[in-house]
């Protein structure tokens, strides 16, 4: 790393805090960017944007207004998380969310690398501050957090290897969007705006089976990495499960007391409380898996199709169904009970038949793309430490990627 200089956080970008404060939130207006907007893998996630009205917005950007290629972080709570503010986004920083500008001559990706890469992320966990309550990373220290940095052009050649990766990657969740938008309004055409009269009406439990998750506690979590992943809520993100922050079990404990809890490849997940509904279905990178509190595992029993499942589960109809019979007075929560008491008209076997014949190549592919996401996810996070450490030079990165074999286009 003899081309690389350690230097202060703020000689490469000037540092700003958001206000201390929350604004009232509407159901649409002026972009709120919180700390749920902060994906895992340095991208801005739109589907946990919040809003607020113009005199709000107008409020909360008098310190700052992220624009075009700033960098935006949490400084508590969820630590070490960063995202680039892509183009045309227009929004403001809400409460524990800090931003770095970059200042001449250097790279803004290259920035976010920098932030997220293990040497930085290590001195982020040195300075936090460990509160009873809450860790955060003291922000008037920050500008002499040490960073290190190589010449400009050698910057730019490690974000060009990088991004290419994550844009491949942006790409693909982008068709899974577009598989899965085309499989819901096909679900809607042929079975809710087409059902036929002569249809029969059946409970829930006729055409699926489900199984609630049990109570693991904290004192049974492990370190172990060969410790069993169990799901809960916070894990199921945008359709996905994101077990980069999942706690586990001790194996012997899944695969005995909890054997029955453990989830198969197709299953579908459910959340049960707070935001009804969240789903995700299990992939076979995912397992082995178990299930917990909060969550509830489904099934296809009989004649009833995957395909027709997955839809009917994420449909306007049963999300209605479910959030009318919900109970609870802190917080809106379901159980098998109010399930067995969901009821659809069901096709008969041909059409269920037929419409399989029809979406089951959108899933095929849509678990192809998923299963490349992943390839690309640990290529990216296994070349991230080594360029940043100069243990891989960018022309040897480049030819370990075979960028061109990985083309997706």
């Amino acid at each position: 790393m003899s081309e690389w200089i350690e230097v202060r956080l703020g000689d490469i970008c000037d540092i700003y805090d958001g206000p201390h404060a929350t604004p009232p939130k509407l159901d649409s207006g002026f972009i709120f960017l919180g700390i749920s907007s902060l994906g895992f893998d340095g991208r801005i996630d739109s589907s946990h944007f919040e809003f607020i009205s113009e005199d709000s917005f107008k409020k909360w950007t008098k310190r700052i207004e992220p624009r075009y290629q700033d960098i935006v972080f949490s400084y508590e709570t969820k630590l070490g998380v960063a995202a680039i503010i892509p183009k045309n986004l227009k929004c403001c920083l809400g409460r524990r969310m800090g931003l770095l500008r970059p200042k001449e001559g250097v790279d803004p990706r290259f920035l976010l690398y920098a932030y997220l890469a293990p040497e930085f992320q290590k001195t982020i966990y040195e300075r936090t501050f460990h509160g009873s309550t809450v860790d955060r990373i003291p922000l008037k220290d920050m500008p002499n957090f040490p960073i290190s940095i190589p010449r400009l052009e050698v910057q730019k050649a490690i974000t060009a290897v990088l991004s290419s990766l994550d844009d491949k990657i942006d790409l693909l969740h982008r068709q899974n969007k577009t598989l899965e938008a085309l499989a819901q309004t096909l679900f809607r055409h042929w079975f809710i705006d087409g059902a036929d009269d002569d249809w029969e009406e059946k409970s829930l439990v006729d055409f699926i089976d489900f199984k609630e998750g049990p109570g693991i506690r904290n004192w049974q979590y492990v370190e172990d990495e060969d410790g069993i992943n169990f799901i809960n809520i916070r894990l199921i993100q945008n359709g996905e499960i994101d077990l980069q922050s999942a706690n586990k079990i001790s194996r012997e404990e899944a695969f005995g007391k909890y054997a029955h809890f453990l989830l198969r490849e197709k299953d579908m997940i459910v959340s049960t409380s707070g935001t009804l509904g969240r789903s995700a279905i299990v992939r076979s990178y995912h397992l082995p898996l178990c299930l917990n509190t909060s969550v509830i595992r489904f099934r296809p029993v009989d004649e009833v199709h995957y395909s027709f499942m997955y839809q009917y589960l994420q449909s306007e109809e049963f999300l209605s169904q479910l959030t009318s019979m919900a109970s609870g007075s802190v917080q809106l929560n379901f159980g098998p009970t109010h399930l067995k008491r969901i009821t659809m008209v069901i096709p008969p076997k041909n059409t269920l038949d037929e419409f399989e014949i029809l979406v089951s190549p959108l899933y095929q592919r849509t678990n192809t793309n998923y299963l490349q996401i992943q390839t690309l996810e640990k290529l990216r996070d296994t070349l991230l430490p080594k360029l940043m450490s100069g243990e891989v030079r960018v022309r040897q990165a480049t030819e370990l990627t075979n960028l061109k074999d990985l083309s997706i286009l």
